[in-house]
């Protein structure tokens, strides 16, 4: 496994949908492998391909320590709710900001062995899943965010 870099806000990859994977192949797992090591080096609780340069449409959430999810042409099925928090991102360092997402979503993707899966999710949860889905689509969170500022500032007050 390697710590791959991790691109951020100017890039335009970020900025791009993402393609589907074709099948889960052994570069598909050691790639989604490499990217739970770097999301964990950077204090993440989420990655997608796209955040290392990876145009395919996959991502990575561990929501609390030891529960990883690896989503593989993910398929949003169901939003409902409202919930507003803070986000950041590891592609914009430093930064913060208010984001309203789902309260509740259910997910379909495929897993590191290619067995299509159903989730549901809730609070936290889905708003790790939205945020890292929305990569994919090439959106990220400050497109969405209110009351922007930096992680220092949230500190001072």
């Amino acid at each position: 496994m390697a710590i791959r870099n991790v691109v951020t806000e100017g890039d335009e990859i970020l900025r791009k949908r993402c393609r589907e994977v074709g099948e889960v192949t052994d570069r598909i797992k050691m790639t989604m492998q490499d990217m739970l090591e770097t999301m964990r080096e950077q204090y993440g609780v989420g990655i997608a391909a796209p955040q290392v340069g990876i145009m395919r449409r996959m991502f990575i959430a561990e929501p609390e320590p030891g529960r990883v999810y690896f989503m593989i042409n993910p398929e949003m099925l169901e939003q409902s709710g409202s919930q507003i928090d803070d986000e950041g991102c590891l592609s914009v360092p430093g930064m913060i900001g208010t984001v309203e997402r789902p309260e509740k979503i259910k997910i379909k993707a495929m897993d590191l062995d290619g067995v299509e899966q159903v989730y549901d999710f809730e609070g936290f949860d889905a708003r790790v899943m939205c945020h890292e889905y929305d990569h994919l689509e090439g959106i990220l969170y400050i497109d969405k965010a209110e009351n922007i500022r930096s992680v220092e500032e949230d500190f001072e007050e």
